[in-house]
């Protein structure tokens, strides 16, 4: 099971593939994300808010802080672990997320000895970790660095401080070295004005494209519809096939 980074790991000179989760890992046809959305209302909404203040103080929070916890947290003072619990802990991801042979293999054949393999995450980490052991990965992924809810004051994507502390944990002392993917483009373009090496931005298409089929976005080092469009990007630390 890929573990939650709880202490700095040795510095390592390697590159390393930092791999959002959600919306990343798995498609976006599951619908995880509007289950996660109408469970984070339901929490407005029994905080005593109305229908109309749920929605606007939701869209609010998510756009200044990068999560609507940040903000439920900052200015309304609630226990994370039980929002953790209510939102994320009671989705059916067992009965709605289903193991992809072919993100398994693409994780499979990066190539240990060029590249360590860590999940980034804005959840929690018992989220994260239900999430990689559903999808069969979690034995693929090294370390997960992941927004500690325990903490009255953590950070997330995308403010500086997360990724800082993110490199810092991971021991990785040059930020050129980090290839990050991510479907949430503010994350992407905070990575990289933090100077981390290759960004790509993953907006899920289900036909095939080509990578000069998608268009450029500022901020950003490339922009894929499909995940295996990373073995050309990221040549350099998969396996060579024969």
């Amino acid at each position: 099971m890929a573990k939650p980074v709880t202490e700095r790991v040795m510095a390592d000179d390697r590159y390393i593939v930092w791999l959002d989760i959600d919306n990343t890992l798995y498609t976006r046809s599951s619908r995880i994300a509007e289950l996660m959305i109408e469970r984070i209302h339901a929490y407005f909404l029994s905080m005593g808010f109305t229908d109309d203040d749920a929605h606007e103080l939701h869209s609010k929070y998510y756009t200044q802080y990068g999560l609507a916890l940040r903000g439920l947290m900052k200015h309304h003072n609630i226990d994370a672990l039980d929002f953790d619990k209510k939102c994320d802990g009671s989705l059916p991801l067992e009965d709605i997320l289903k193991p992809d042979p072919k993100v398994r293999k693409l994780i499979e054949d990066i190539d240990r000895s060029k590249a360590r393999v860590w999940a980034l995450t804005n959840a929690y980490s018992t989220h994260a970790n239900r999430v990689l052991r559903v999808l069969n990965l979690s034995d693929l992924i090294e370390e997960i660095f992941y927004c500690d809810y325990s903490s009255p004051d953590f950070s997330c994507k995308p403010e500086p401080s997360f990724y800082a502390q993110a490199l810092s944990t991971a021991g990785v002392t040059d930020p050129s070295k980090c290839l990050f993917v991510d479907d949430n483009l503010n994350n992407v373009r905070a990575a990289k004005s933090c100077g981390w090496g290759h960004c790509v931005l993953y907006s899920e298409r289900e036909e095939d494209h080509s990578m000069s089929e998608h268009p450029k976005v500022e901020g950003v080092d490339a922009v894929i519809g499909n995940l295996q469009e990373l073995r050309e990007l990221w040549k350099q630390v998969f396996q060579v096939v024969p």
